[in-house]
């Protein structure tokens, strides 16, 4: 595993270099000339703007407090073709993703966190023991090179599960902290002005839900671009962010079925 998990590094660390020494530097520069309504600004804007950069600028203006228990329906890109994906740089997001949802409340986070939660006396009784158990008899232990975790014992197997109870528990004293965890709870917001989770903290959020906490912070990475265009009605540069600050607060979270959802399987 030694290598694998360097090599994983490795790519980390030359990711976020190259876009610190060379995307943001570029995403600054595009911004500017759509915030100040330079040449080129509506070609800025038609590309979808820069996420990462609204982000830094806006800060906590795009965070919101919802209901975890309401926060229960996330993009779903099952069987989506991958050039039909929004970009995971922009930040107006076209197409019909937000009409194909996945349901949390019966997701494989919620379904793992229930269940480590229900067995904390014996995790040997798991769901989850037995899977990586049963990996593990099989000569094909499971593995994580980004997480350095290799389940090669039925020892470490608990151990791995421990972790996760540690962090619920830990959750349960403490509430709910944002900065225990790499990502943002992030979410986007549809045509209709409603929250989607997105795939970042879905474990943090389960534990959360499996809690019944009152409330946790989300933060808005993406918008439609229908909504957006709503809500700025014309506007471009910080005419527009002002309206996209004022209309965010009045976002609440998705519970519906989409149109478009993946039709389930018995």
């Amino acid at each position: 595993m030694f290598w694998p998990i360097q090599r994983a590094w490795l790519q980390v660390v030359v990711r976020d270099g190259f876009q610190s020494a060379v995307t943001l530097p570029v995403e600054r520069g595009l911004f500017q000339i759509w915030k100040r309504g330079l040449p080129g600004a509506g070609l800025v804007e038609q590309k979808g703007l820069p996420r990462r950069v609204i982000e830094q600028t806006l800060g906590s203006d795009l965070v919101l407090q919802v209901d975890p228990q309401k926060l229960v329906r996330t993009t779903d890109w099952r069987d989506y073709e991958y050039s039909s994906r929004p970009s995971s740089s922009a930040f107006l997001w076209d197409g019909s993703w937000d009409f194909r949802r996945g349901d949390l409340c019966h997701g494989s986070r919620y379904r793992f966190i229930s269940d480590l939660d229900a067995h904390r006396d014996d995790l040997t009784g798991s769901e989850a023991f037995r899977y990586y158990k049963a990996q593990l008899e099989a000569g094909k232990p499971w593995r994580s090179h980004q997480k350095g975790v290799l389940l090669d014992s039925e020892e470490r197997i608990l151990a791995y599960l421990r972790v996760y109870l540690s962090f619920l528990d830990d959750m349960a004293s403490r509430g709910f902290d944002s900065t225990r965890g790499k990502d943002d709870l992030g979410v986007a917001v549809t045509r209709d002005g409603h929250l989607l989770k997105i795939n970042r903290g879905l474990h943090r959020l389960a534990m959360a839900q499996r809690l019944e906490l009152d409330s946790v912070p989300v933060t808005v990475k993406a918008v439609h671009r229908k909504w957006w265009d709503k809500i700025t009605a014309g506007t471009t540069g910080q005419a527009a962010l002002s309206c996209l600050k004022e209309a965010v607060r009045e976002c609440i979270p998705e519970t519906e079925p989409g149109a478009l959802d993946p039709v389930k399987t018995l």
